[in-house]
């Protein structure tokens, strides 16, 4: 067992054995997936006018003579800042946010936008836009850069929301868009409907049912 797995083994089966806590500044979840694999989320969060997070993910599986599952370990690296402005008349909030795979050589950094507004009694719409550099060292295209934007009519007393979105990878190498429709039929049952490329011979649709119980 190497060094690197013996430090991730240790700090992991730690957390998992500490009980979770948490409070306004410390991001502390352990979590014992199954009797033989373990994961650990932690961190601290500023609460500045950008609020920053930063932190580690930790995941590990072990056989029953302990020795670890080859390719479970994670060891990812993540920050966040954001910047939230809430009016009356809706909500704006920016997002940068980056995670490094240390292990595995890979990683990402994304910046978002998002706002809604009210548009009027019975129709609100939100909006959001997003840029995301990519890096993995395995994969044939290392590098990649995916520009997403997408758009949602909601009709708040009828349950009904109607949305389309679009993304790009590698300004125009790959290009696909969605449009789909949601409507709530109970409080707790939502009906799904979407179709991806509708434009092109490769569109293809799906129709899902949702349910939600909370206890």
């Amino acid at each position: 067992m190497t060094t690197l797995k013996k430090i991730l083994l240790l700090s992991v089966c730690l957390l998992g054995a500490l009980p979770a806590k948490g409070d306004n500044l410390l991001i502390w979840a352990p979590v014992r997936v199954s009797e033989h694999s373990y994961k650990a989320t932690m961190g601290f969060r500023l609460p500045f006018e950008w609020e920053t997070s930063a932190g580690a993910d930790l995941a590990l599986a072990s056989t029953d003579g302990e020795a670890i599952q080859p390719g479970s370990e994670q060891a990812t690296f993540w920050g966040k800042i954001t910047k939230a402005r809430v009016t009356p008349a809706g909500k704006a909030q920016q997002d940068a946010s980056l995670r490094i795979d240390t292990l595995r050589g890979s990683g990402s950094l994304m910046l978002s936008r998002s706002r809604s507004f009210i548009l009027s009694d019975s129709l609100d719409l939100q909006t959001s836009r997003a840029v995301s550099v990519g890096y993995a060292a395995v994969e044939t295209r290392q590098t990649s850069v995916t520009a997403t934007q997408a758009l949602k009519l909601i009709y708040p007393w009828t349950g009904t929301s109607i949305s389309a979105g679009s993304s790009v990878t590698d300004f125009g190498k790959d290009f696909s868009s969605s449009v789909g429709v949601s409507q709530t039929v109970l409080p707790n049952l939502n009906l799904n409907a979407s179709v991806t490329d509708p434009l092109s011979s490769g569109r293809s649709a799906s129709v899902n049912v949702n349910y939600r119980v909370s206890w």
